[in-house]
């Protein structure tokens, strides 16, 4: 029988999301229909907000229901997401969120175009978007079946509706509805899933939850050890190269404190995982017998009941009124990743695939209306996949392990070694990675595998395989780059074969610079690529002085004041007068389309500069339009 209150209550959590999505949306400053704005909240998110949304970056459905789950099933050692995606978010904050937010990249896929071209960033988009839309499908198929468990109404109808409000709220307001979601989101997780806490463990079929009186901690096995690894480091590395949490890195006001966000989000990541791991120690200190439960199903709890251990501690041992509350909680957890993956996707769609890709002289209002449209197109593939694919975490999990094997190798190299890659080895690394991934086989999907590691058991790898393929998908990034730099520079062969153009035949459209002081000198293995436009403008991610017209603010790495940002943005106007008068002594202007300067910043203050055109410059021509590679 439908429960009534059930529906009420869902009916209220849902309307006060949509209302605070909304509100959200009018914040948007006076570039309210810009890239800047809708992707990355004019890159103005508080920290406050900042922190809430950073947590619930993994903190979702499939987080708590997971943990509760696996707490149940295997026990708190085998437990490893609140761990391993906390430590993701600290090796983030270390690793990449201070250079990705001080370059102004927009978007997680901009330094693959950055180093790698267009086409080969729109390749690597390929697992990017998979994995953020079959991650939005899991979780709208976890909500549905906890409705349907709780509520008792059919399970399209719940997934279609928590669907249509998170795409409606995300439609209008972009990450400023999505950040402020998530604050309100989060609380209702946190808030609903400890209210229900004390009456599921004062029930009179819970017995103590003692590790003494129940193993709820569980046992590691020596033969598990290399599979244990494997885990480990998958959810802590491959929990990095995600647009979801990339999103809220770029958005941060600057470079520190998106780091500090990381930081502080791990923190709330196991604080988050907390009532979970005590609700799965409730559901495996349960004598299900006594319960209501009984006759429903199998006692002890098969895999498939196991899953909805969360939603079966919320229903059959709390009252009604508390398990709304918990239902809300797992709601709001499911609405909070399904609206960032969503967008995330949107986002390098509209991005790095339309814009950088088929539409380079895009206007902004064309592409909010392609990312709108994205978005709408991103929610109904992942409601449809929810509704129709009953292997959906299979393919999540073999995404979410692409993303480990293929990206987070070349996210490390073109961020931290850019002048030791190229695309050559961009290519060979994808190909290396998938197959080596491929070969170990996927029991969800029944993919069998043709390779057997050491320590197959006859039903699943026990050798840590998925390292081993990010390992050599790395090594091969590296290898192959080398190989290809030395076979064309050392003319072994002709510069014709570089049919990639990114080692000796390079588009004449194309100039490769760097130096310091008023020097300046081209070196195509250290130098970093800036390219000229149709439109005969120099844009360059690397010029950290200034970013498509305007001061980057995450340059302030120390503080976020106003007064130090007026100094940078009056220091940075100094320096463009001073280059364009010298300019102007030989006849060039910095301001005239022909004539616009070349600006690699290597390090921070120094700025090297020469004039494209006129007699005795560095020269270049467009001859070919239509293959040069263009990084806005």
């Amino acid at each position: 029988m439908i429960n009534i209150g059930g529906i009420v209550a869902i009916v209220v959590f849902y309307l006060l999301i949509l209302f605070v999505g909304i509100w959200a949306a009018k914040k948007k400053g006076n570039g309210g229909e810009s890239e800047e704005e809708v992707m990355l909240a004019g890159r103005n998110i508080g920290l406050f907000v900042g922190i809430f949304t950073m947590t619930a970056t993994w903190v979702g459905g499939g987080y708590i229901s997971g943990t509760a789950e696996e707490i149940y099933g295997k026990g708190l050692i085998w437990c490893q997401a609140p761990f391993g995606y906390a430590l993701s978010l600290v090796f983030g904050g270390l690793l990449f969120a201070n250079k990705m937010r001080e370059q102004g990249y927009v978007t997680m896929l901009d330094p693959f175009q950055d180093a790698f071209g267009e086409r080969m960033g729109g390749m690597l988009f390929i697992p990017a978007l998979c994995g953020e839309v079959f991650w939005s499908a899991a979780t709208l198929a976890a909500l549905g079946a906890t409705i349907s468990v709780i509520v008792d109404i059919d399970v399209n109808i719940s997934v279609i509706l928590s669907a249509c409000i998170a795409i409606f709220y995300t439609l209008f307001g972009g990450l400023y509805s999505v950040a402020y979601t998530d604050v309100i989101q989060l609380f209702f997780i946190f808030f609903g899933l400890w209210v229900s806490i004390p009456f599921a463990m004062t029930n009179s079929a819970v017995s103590s939850i003692a590790p003494s009186e129940v193993d709820w901690v569980g046992t590691l096995e020596p033969q598990y050890y290399g599979q244990y690894f494997d885990y480990g480091m998958l959810l802590i590395f491959g929990g990095i190269p995600w647009q979801a949490y990339f999103q809220r890195v770029l958005s941060s006001k600057s470079a520190s404190r998106a780091q500090i966000l990381s930081y502080v989000a791990a923190i709330g990541c196991v604080v988050m995982a907390l009532p979970s791991v005590l609700i799965g120690a409730v559901a495996k200190a349960t004598n299900w017998n006594e319960t209501d439960f009984r006759g429903k199903g199998n006692i002890p709890l098969d895999a498939e009941q196991a899953r909805m251990v969360l939603p079966m501690v919320l229903q059959y041992l709390t009252p009604a009124y508390v398990s709304f509350c918990g239902l809300g909680a797992v709601s709001a957890a499911t609405m909070s990743s399904a609206d960032s993956s969503v967008l995330g996707a949107s986002s390098m769609f509209a991005r790095n695939v339309y814009r950088l890709i088929f539409r380079p002289r895009a206007s902004e209002h064309e592409i909010m209306w392609v990312m709108r449209i994205s978005i709408f197109v991103t929610g109904a593939m992942a409601t449809t996949m929810a509704l129709t694919v009953h292997t959906i975490y299979g393919l999540w999990y073999l995404c979410s392990d692409l993303v480990y094997v293929i990206l987070f190798p070349q996210l490390l190299m073109v961020v931290h070694f850019k002048p030791y890659c190229n695309t050559y080895g961009s290519v060979a690394s994808y190909v290396i990675g998938f197959l080596a991934r491929v070969s170990g086989g996927e029991p969800l999907m029944n993919l069998q595998p043709f390779i057997y590691y050491p320590g197959w058991n006859g039903t699943e790898q026990l050798f840590p395989f998925r390292t081993l393929a990010m390992v050599l998908s790395l090594v091969s990034v590296i290898a192959f780059s080398m190989l290809t730099r030395f076979l064309f520079e050392s003319g072994k062969l002709p510069p014709s074969w570089d049919v990639l153009r990114c080692v000796v035949n390079i588009p004449e459209d194309v100039v490769r610079v760097s130096g310091s002081g008023d020097e300046l000198e081209t070196n195509d293995a250290m130098g970093e690529m800036a390219v000229m436009t149709g439109l005969g403008e120099v844009r360059k991610y690397s010029a950290t002085d200034e970013m498509n017209g305007r001061v980057n603010p995450a340059l302030n790495l120390g503080s976020d004041s106003d007064e130090e940002a007026s100094q940078q943005l009056a220091s940075s106007v100094a320096q463009r007068a001073k280059l364009q008068q010298q300019l102007s002594i030989g006849g060039n202007s910095i301001d005239s389309p022909s004539h616009r300067p070349m600006i690699s910043n290597r390090k921070a203050g120094t700025n090297t500069g020469t004039a494209i055109g006129g007699s005795g410059s560095a020269a270049v021509a467009a001859n070919n339009a239509g293959d040069r590679q263009t990084t806005l």
